[in-house]
């Protein structure tokens, strides 16, 4: 195994600078590096110690340890937190892991089942981020006397005239920003973000260089606690009401046929309906109180405005409720893969929402809308929850 100095010796010297831009701190200051066991993660924490700061490594179990020591990508459970321990040993860092399951059930599991029962999609990582490890491991930072919290996320913090900002990772194909918009400002003060102005191979390359046992982990690509990526598996075990039998009902009033729960379906479906009427149907809206899926065409789909919930502001000004009065530009995304589209910020209803110049497709509520300043468009400004849609027919 390669030791502790050694790793500390051979870290590549762009990635250490790299690393003290991001952070901003005197070197000898005390942070705490979030380790899910990851390359990213792992990458951070190497680097921060040979960048000469004072690194306590933290893991989060956040689920049932049997069910996930055979589950490959799994984070923050079974071989993961293994992996975490391994990589802090042979960085030469002290390590602990911190039982979160119980918090993790009823924030991020708990509520995806029941967001899935309202008829929304939710994002858990989102909620993850936002609850469990922005809020609860912050905490628990400072109580290890750390002056920051770096994690291995692709975003970039910036020194803006006001404040920190968030903005977008210099390597658009890693970019997270999305899965970050419910950062506070509180919050932002105290995170780093090393990584995000780095491309992945880069990241791999130093791993490797390091000689990290996690250089050729592979990425995890589904939800952590969702096996085998069948999200209705929990659903259903969670909230077994939530397979009722209900109608699929064409928009124009026609019912097409049965389906077994609304938790089966997400906005903007198509495979999987069962129904045949000539022309292509889609998912356009879940209407769970009534057990209904309710199909149509695709350019039912289309988007006009949408509302927002637990709204999160970063940008100038005090709040979003202003920059909805002012009717402020925007740049609103509607789904991780999606880019961006122009809009505006306004009243809907009494709600905060989002007016878009053209029109979005596939609108789904539970879903994030996440806001980027037009004059600087990889900054984030903040964003919320999709509460509902306004599609073009409204």
């Amino acid at each position: 195994m390669t030791t502790a100095s050694a790793l500390l010796r051979d870290a590549p010297d762009g990635l250490i600078e790299a690393a003290r831009e991001a952070v901003r701190l005197p070197v000898g200051t005390r942070i705490v590096a979030a380790m899910s066991g990851g390359v990213d993660s792992t990458v951070t924490a190497a680097v921060l110690a040979r960048a000469g700061y004072d690194v306590v490594g933290v893991t989060l179990q956040l689920y049932d340890h049997g069910a996930a020591i055979q589950k490959k990508g799994a984070c923050c459970a079974g071989q993961d937190i293994h992996d975490a321990r391994t990589a802090a040993d042979a960085i030469g860092i002290p390590h602990y892991v911190l039982d979160y399951e119980s918090r993790f059930r009823e924030q991020v599991i708990e509520d995806f089942a029941d967001s899935y029962l309202r008829g929304e999609t939710p994002i858990p990582c989102i909620r993850c981020n936002q609850t469990v490890k922005f809020r609860d491991l912050l905490d628990t930072a400072r109580d290890l006397g750390a002056e920051a919290m770096a994690t291995g996320h692709y975003v970039r913090r910036e020194q803006g005239l006001a404040g920190p900002e968030l903005h977008r990772a210099a390597d658009p194909a890693r970019d997270q920003s999305y899965f970050l918009f419910a950062t506070t400002p509180e919050q932002l003060a105290y995170l780093r973000f090393p990584l995000g102005g780095l491309p992945k191979p880069a990241v791999r390359a130093a791993a490797a260089e390091l000689g990290l046992a996690a250089a050729d982990k592979p990425d995890s690509q589904d939800i952590c606690f969702v096996p085998e990526g069948r999200y209705t598996t929990v659903i259903d075990r969670l909230r077994p009401h939530g397979a009722e039998p209900g109608d699929i009902v064409h928009m124009d009033g026609r019912t097409l046929g049965r389906h077994e729960g609304v938790t089966r379906y997400t906005i903007g479906q198509r495979r999987g309906l069962n129904v045949a009427v000539g022309d292509p149907l889609f998912v356009v809206k879940i209407d769970a109180d009534r057990r209904q899926v309710i199909v149509g065409p695709r350019e039912a789909l289309l988007t006009r405005a949408l509302t927002l919930k637990e709204a999160n502001w970063i940008g100038d000004g005090a709040s979003i409720e202003a920059a909805c009065d002012a009717a402020r530009p925007v740049l609103a995304r509607v789904r991780s893969t999606r880019e961006p589209m122009a809009g505006r910020l306004g009243w809907i209803d009494g709600q905060a929402g989002v007016l878009f110049d053209g029109a979005e497709e596939g609108v789904a509520p539970g879903q994030a809308c996440v806001l980027y300043a037009p004059e600087a468009p990889t900054r984030v400004l903040g964003g919320g929850f999709i509460a509902g849609a306004v599609r073009g027919e409204d």
